[in-house]
């Protein structure tokens, strides 16, 4: 009898997977922190005999290469990547043995990337799941404009293929099991609501499947949005080989320090909630809610390499934040500090602070004439559904870079839901405007009165 254990990396939007039966298994596109990983087989009592990557991953750094190291495993890696350490290069068709009934079958799935690899878990040679990792996802398929950008067209067609090479060859019983798709930047549309899917159920609704391949490449292209700044990196990190992921606390820092940091440009990153970084928080630092989506958006605004340090409410809530920015190659905090404001200040200073607001709290400083500036650092492709008539649009991944095109006045920010506003509402307050944040859902904005413009120029609400 076979098992597949869901080891999700929420922050990232991706799974990775151990598979196997009653005394060994495989693991498909292992986290960087594969401690996860070894207490989930050692929790089943298995030996990790195979570890399989899909691709070169370009959303975050893989622990596959140390994982193998550690535990004898045989690293399987596609054949068409082009990758600096010693693997068993897998090609269309290799079979590796899992456990006494069950083993694994390389599928070429091109189309996320030129060589990416399917996997096919067979029990007494049935196909029972697939491990489809950007290649098909639930409800879309991986983008394909992370490799080239001039190989772009070509790959959608590839991720086209591969779909139904995948539906021509599997069963609609067989489980799809995607790496990517619950939230990952890399998949092609925003995530839907299925976490599980089949082969049937993909079949009756994916897009890849039930489109013509013309029309499916063109609705592809033309949803593609901003690519993380940060995934140019990962990429040749994965290639050359990664390092052992460090979690070792990092050096505390004083009120002093901070002082320094501060001073030399680097960035101090607050991770506590953004209802507590409004009310009061080190002047110049940046929020980054911990219970956010931390590690994709400090990734993708700060400059790669620039010295981080990290201010948390507790011990627990810093190793947490440690371990999801290690995952995407920010490994080491120049420093770090636990406590509240009133540990990081210097001596006779004052916490800064920002106000928060609804839609219905812009709307009436609207009515009330007040010198109202609306930014709006939703993307791209959330934006096309509409906007707060007067707003200017800078996407919170841009606004540090531009700063210089907010207008005068008191700047009322907002995203979809608030987490964003916070981000970027703390970069403007460290560069000292006044900033209130909107911390309301973006459907509360017509509730509240707000004039929504339509993509053609016209009335949303």
């Amino acid at each position: 009898m076979f098992f597949v254990d869901v080891l999700g990396t929420e922050g990232l939007g991706n799974r990775s997977y151990l598979a196997g039966g009653a005394r060994s298994a495989v693991v498909v596109d292992p986290p960087r922190d594969i401690d996860r990983v070894i207490a989930e087989a050692a929790r089943r009592g298995v030996r990790i005999a195979a570890v399989a990557e899909t691709h070169v991953h370009n959303d975050y750094i893989t622990g596959g290469l140390e994982l193998a190291r550690l535990t004898g495993a045989r690293y399987l890696v596609p054949a068409g990547a082009d990758v600096a350490y010693a693997r068993v290069a897998v090609a269309d068709g290799h079979v590796e043995p899992v456990d006494a009934d069950l083993e694994l079958r390389a599928v070429a799935t091109p189309g996320h990337t030129p060589h990416h690899t399917s996997y096919v878990l067979r029990e007494s040679g049935r196909a029972v799941a697939a491990f489809t990792g950007g290649s098909l996802l639930i409800g879309g398929v991986g983008r394909p404009d992370l490799v080239e950008p001039r190989l772009t067209e070509e790959l959608a067609r590839a991720q086209y293929a591969s779909a139904h090479r995948l539906a021509d060859q599997l069963e609609d019983q067989v489980a799809v099991l995607p790496t990517h798709g619950f939230g990952s930047f890399c998949s092609s549309s925003p995530a839907g609501g299925e976490q599980h899917s089949t082969m049937g159920a993909e079949k009756a609704a994916n897009p890849a499947l039930v489109q013509d391949v013309d029309t499916f490449v063109e609705e592809l292209l033309a949803g593609l949005d901003d690519v993380p700044a940060y995934y140019a990196h990962m990429g040749p990190a994965n290639a050359d080989g990664p390092a052992p992921v460090d979690l070792t606390e990092p050096r505390r820092a004083d009120a002093e320090e901070i002082a320094r940091r501060l001073a030399a440009g680097e960035w101090v990153v607050d991770l506590r909630g953004r209802v507590a970084f409004a009310a009061g928080h080190v002047a110049g630092s940046f929020n980054f809610e911990v219970d956010g989506q931390l590690a994709t958006y400090l990734a993708w605004m700060i400059p790669w390499g620039k010295p981080v340090t990290l201010l948390a409410r507790s011990a627990q809530e810093l190793a947490r934040a440690q371990r999801e920015l290690a995952r995407v190659g920010i490994d080491r905090p120049a420093a770090a500090a636990v406590g509240s404001p009133a540990d990081w200040l210097l001596d006779g200073s004052r916490p800064a602070s920002f106000r928060r607001a609804t839609f219905a709290g812009l709307a009436a400083a609207r009515r009330g004439g007040e010198d109202v500036v609306v930014v709006d650092v939703r993307r791209d492709n959330e934006r096309a559904d509409g906007w707060v008539e007067g707003s200017v649009h800078l996407p919170v991944h841009e606004i540090h870079r531009r700063l210089d095109e907010v207008p005068p006045g008191t700047v009322w920010v907002h995203c979809a839901g608030g987490m964003r506003a916070a981000v970027a509402a703390s970069v403007l307050d460290a560069a000292g405007r006044e900033v209130v944040a909107v911390d309301d859902g973006f459907a509360a904005a017509a509730e509240a009165g707000l004039r929504l413009v339509a993509p053609s120029g016209g009335s949303a609400a």
